[in-house]
Protein backbone atom coordinates (compact mmCIF):
# COMPACT_ATOMS: atom_id res chain seq x y z
CA UNK A 1 0.00 0.00 0.00
CA UNK A 2 0.88 3.08 -1.21
CA UNK A 3 0.62 6.31 1.07
CA UNK A 4 2.05 9.68 0.61
CA UNK A 5 3.72 11.70 3.35
CA UNK A 6 1.12 14.62 2.90
CA UNK A 7 -1.66 11.49 3.08
CA UNK A 8 0.57 10.23 6.05
CA UNK A 9 0.40 13.30 7.90
CA UNK A 10 -3.61 13.82 7.46
CA UNK A 11 -4.30 10.12 8.64
CA UNK A 12 -2.11 9.62 11.27
CA UNK A 13 -3.36 13.02 13.08
CA UNK A 14 -6.76 11.31 12.75
CA UNK A 15 -5.39 8.59 14.37
CA UNK A 16 -3.83 10.37 17.34
CA UNK A 17 -7.02 12.70 18.03
CA UNK A 18 -9.15 9.42 18.02
CA UNK A 19 -11.23 9.13 21.22
CA UNK A 20 -12.72 5.63 20.22
CA UNK A 21 -15.80 4.58 21.91
CA UNK A 22 -14.99 1.49 24.02
CA UNK A 23 -17.15 -0.93 23.55
CA UNK A 24 -16.17 -5.04 24.39
CA UNK A 25 -19.94 -6.42 22.80
CA UNK A 26 -17.78 -5.46 19.44
CA UNK A 27 -15.72 -8.81 18.75
CA UNK A 28 -15.62 -8.21 15.43
CA UNK A 29 -13.55 -5.88 14.22
CA UNK A 30 -11.95 -4.70 12.86
CA UNK A 31 -14.05 -3.80 9.91
CA UNK A 32 -13.81 -1.34 6.93
CA UNK A 33 -17.38 0.33 6.68
CA UNK A 34 -18.55 2.40 3.96
CA UNK A 35 -21.89 4.97 4.08
CA UNK A 36 -22.48 5.50 0.81
CA UNK A 37 -25.42 7.32 -1.17
CA UNK A 38 -26.68 10.64 -2.80
CA UNK A 39 -25.79 14.33 -1.16
CA UNK A 40 -27.93 15.32 1.15
CA UNK A 41 -28.82 11.26 2.47
CA UNK A 42 -27.74 11.46 5.42
CA UNK A 43 -24.51 10.08 5.56
CA UNK A 44 -22.56 12.06 7.45
CA UNK A 45 -25.39 12.35 10.07
CA UNK A 46 -25.64 8.12 10.34
CA UNK A 47 -21.44 8.64 10.32
CA UNK A 48 -21.16 10.62 13.10
CA UNK A 49 -23.94 8.72 15.21
CA UNK A 50 -21.99 5.75 14.42
CA UNK A 51 -19.10 7.08 15.63
CA UNK A 52 -20.28 7.84 18.72
CA UNK A 53 -21.14 4.01 19.63
CA UNK A 54 -18.63 1.90 17.83
CA UNK A 55 -14.87 2.30 17.47
CA UNK A 56 -14.34 3.61 14.34
CA UNK A 57 -12.47 6.55 13.00
CA UNK A 58 -14.40 8.62 10.23
CA UNK A 59 -13.29 9.80 6.76
CA UNK A 60 -15.43 12.46 5.71
CA UNK A 61 -14.98 12.92 1.63
CA UNK A 62 -15.77 16.49 1.95
CA UNK A 63 -13.08 16.98 4.81
CA UNK A 64 -10.72 14.89 2.73
CA UNK A 65 -11.42 16.80 -0.82
CA UNK A 66 -11.19 20.19 1.07
CA UNK A 67 -8.03 19.39 2.76
CA UNK A 68 -6.08 18.57 -0.39
CA UNK A 69 -8.03 21.11 -2.63
CA UNK A 70 -9.21 18.20 -4.83
CA UNK A 71 -13.04 18.88 -5.95
CA UNK A 72 -13.07 17.31 -8.75
CA UNK A 73 -16.34 15.34 -9.91
CA UNK A 74 -15.19 14.04 -13.35
CA UNK A 75 -14.94 9.93 -13.33
CA UNK A 76 -10.76 10.64 -13.04
CA UNK A 77 -11.37 12.69 -9.63
CA UNK A 78 -14.21 10.34 -8.50
CA UNK A 79 -12.11 7.22 -9.25
CA UNK A 80 -8.71 9.62 -7.80
CA UNK A 81 -11.05 9.83 -4.54
CA UNK A 82 -11.95 6.06 -4.04
CA UNK A 83 -8.33 5.29 -4.06
CA UNK A 84 -7.51 7.95 -1.43
CA UNK A 85 -10.26 6.53 0.08
CA UNK A 86 -9.25 3.06 0.42
CA UNK A 87 -5.57 3.85 1.00
CA UNK A 88 -6.39 5.71 3.92
CA UNK A 89 -9.56 3.10 5.13
CA UNK A 90 -6.08 0.32 4.62
CA UNK A 91 -3.88 2.11 6.66
CA UNK A 92 -6.10 2.78 9.55
CA UNK A 93 -7.51 -0.86 9.08
CA UNK A 94 -3.69 -2.32 9.53
CA UNK A 95 -3.90 -0.18 12.78
CA UNK A 96 -6.19 -2.64 13.87
CA UNK A 97 -9.06 0.51 13.95
CA UNK A 98 -12.21 0.24 12.04
CA UNK A 99 -12.47 2.71 9.30
CA UNK A 100 -16.00 4.19 8.16
CA UNK A 101 -15.24 5.97 4.54
CA UNK A 102 -18.45 8.62 4.51
CA UNK A 103 -18.95 9.39 0.72
CA UNK A 104 -21.01 9.27 -2.07
CA UNK A 105 -18.68 6.12 -3.91
CA UNK A 106 -21.91 7.11 -6.92
CA UNK A 107 -20.33 3.90 -9.18
CA UNK A 108 -19.90 -0.21 -8.58
CA UNK A 109 -16.19 0.73 -10.20
CA UNK A 110 -15.62 3.06 -6.54
CA UNK A 111 -17.14 0.81 -4.26
CA UNK A 112 -15.07 -2.31 -5.88
CA UNK A 113 -11.77 0.15 -5.63
CA UNK A 114 -12.95 0.88 -1.54
CA UNK A 115 -13.95 -2.59 -1.18
CA UNK A 116 -15.27 -2.50 2.64
CA UNK A 117 -16.16 -5.51 4.36
CA UNK A 118 -19.81 -3.68 5.41
CA UNK A 119 -21.54 -1.27 2.61
CA UNK A 120 -24.38 0.80 4.73
CA UNK A 121 -26.55 2.56 1.46
CA UNK A 122 -28.41 5.65 2.16
CA UNK A 123 -31.37 5.43 0.20
CA UNK A 124 -33.32 8.46 1.35
CA UNK A 125 -33.09 10.57 -1.69
CA UNK A 126 -34.15 9.71 -4.80
CA UNK A 127 -32.44 12.71 -6.07
CA UNK A 128 -29.47 14.39 -5.08
CA UNK A 129 -28.82 18.38 -5.16
CA UNK A 130 -25.80 17.63 -8.20
CA UNK A 131 -27.29 17.15 -11.55
CA UNK A 132 -23.57 15.47 -12.74
CA UNK A 133 -24.13 12.81 -9.89
CA UNK A 134 -27.68 12.11 -10.55
CA UNK A 135 -26.59 11.22 -13.73
CA UNK A 136 -23.98 8.52 -13.19
CA UNK A 137 -25.20 7.67 -9.67
CA UNK A 138 -25.37 3.96 -9.77
CA UNK A 139 -27.67 2.06 -6.66
CA UNK A 140 -25.64 -0.85 -5.22
CA UNK A 141 -26.17 -4.11 -6.19
CA UNK A 142 -25.00 -5.59 -3.14
CA UNK A 143 -25.08 -3.74 0.35
CA UNK A 144 -25.65 -5.05 3.72
CA UNK A 145 -27.91 -2.04 5.28
CA UNK A 146 -30.49 -0.02 3.24
CA UNK A 147 -31.23 2.79 5.39
CA UNK A 148 -34.50 4.41 3.43
CA UNK A 149 -35.45 6.55 6.40
CA UNK A 150 -33.48 9.78 7.63
CA UNK A 151 -33.36 8.61 11.07
CA UNK A 152 -29.74 8.71 12.72
CA UNK A 153 -29.88 7.66 15.95
CA UNK A 154 -32.15 4.42 15.12
CA UNK A 155 -30.54 3.69 12.34
CA UNK A 156 -27.11 3.61 14.30
CA UNK A 157 -28.37 1.85 16.99
CA UNK A 158 -29.72 -0.87 14.39
CA UNK A 159 -26.46 -1.29 12.55
CA UNK A 160 -24.43 -1.35 16.16
CA UNK A 161 -27.02 -4.29 17.17
CA UNK A 162 -26.83 -6.17 13.78
CA UNK A 163 -22.96 -5.77 13.78
CA UNK A 164 -22.11 -7.32 17.37
CA UNK A 165 -24.76 -10.19 16.66
CA UNK A 166 -22.64 -10.74 13.16
CA UNK A 167 -26.12 -10.51 11.28
CA UNK A 168 -25.65 -8.00 8.79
Amino acid sequence: MIILENEKSFITTKIEKRSLIQNKEISSFPKKLLVMGLPGSGKTFLSKELKKIIPIIHLNADEIRKHFNDWDFSKEGRLRQADRMKRFSDYIYLQKISPLADFVCPLDETRNILNPDIIIWMDTEKKGRFENTNKIFQKPKKFHFRITTKNAKYWSNFIKERIINNDY
